[in-house]
């Protein structure tokens, strides 16, 4: 007689963060995961780091549900998948493990239309947005405030259950980004009006 064990399936939300060592990744990802909880969800934030240098890539991961989160592994099917910098998309699969539903949010000045990704795209030009506000200096402008403003404003357009208000990402910048609050809540904003679907 065979014994069968029922498993539950998780409906928790997971993100996945590309970006260069310096672009704030790891911060953007503690953002996301401080407003969900501020929308009452259950979160959990991490990164993961292989070369930890400037200019490397890095990547960072949040889980969002809406009951306590148990599983503590890397992201490896993400629902979302967030790219801060554009040149990733060269030497990374960055839609590696993502369904047909999963939503890109990519910081660039192309349009939506312009990538061949099966899942879902939103694009912003974050670079441009951050230099306008003094985020980070012009060579190395700070994109990952911008591009979070994108991700509330394509989780809305999308209908998806990893929706963070832009109200609770402002007021988890105003709390806790490291410096330039009003700066940093002023490009959420202006990235969340100036997405493309």
């Amino acid at each position: 007689m065979y014994k069968f064990a029922i498993v539950e399936k998780i409906f928790m939300y997971e993100v996945r963060f590309h970006g260069r060592g310096g672009q704030g990744a790891v911060t953007a990802a503690n953002l996301l995961a401080i407003a969900a909880f501020k929308g009452g969800k259950y979160t959990q934030s991490f990164p993961f780091f292989g070369v930890e240098r400037r200019g490397a890539p890095v990547m960072a991961f949040v889980r969002i549900d809406s009951k306590p989160i148990k599983i503590k592994q890397q992201v490896y099917q993400p629902d979302a998948a967030i790219v801060l910098d554009p040149s990733l998309l060269e030497v990374i699969d960055v839609a590696e493990g993502m369904s047909e539903e999963g939503v890109l949010v990519i910081n660039t000045k192309k349009d939506a239309m312009e990538f061949n990704f099966k899942q879902r795209i939103a694009t912003v030009d974050a670079t441009s947005i951050a230099i306008n506000h003094r985020l980070g200096t012009k060579t190395s402008p700070i994109v990952n405030t911008a591009i979070l403003g994108a991700y509330a404003k394509a989780m809305e357009s999308f209908n998806k259950e990893g929706k963070v208000s832009l109200e609770h990402i402002v007021q988890a910048i105003k709390e806790k980004a490291p410096s330039r609050k009003e700066e940093n809540a002023l490009a959420v904003k202006e990235a969340y009006e100036k997405v493309r679907i």
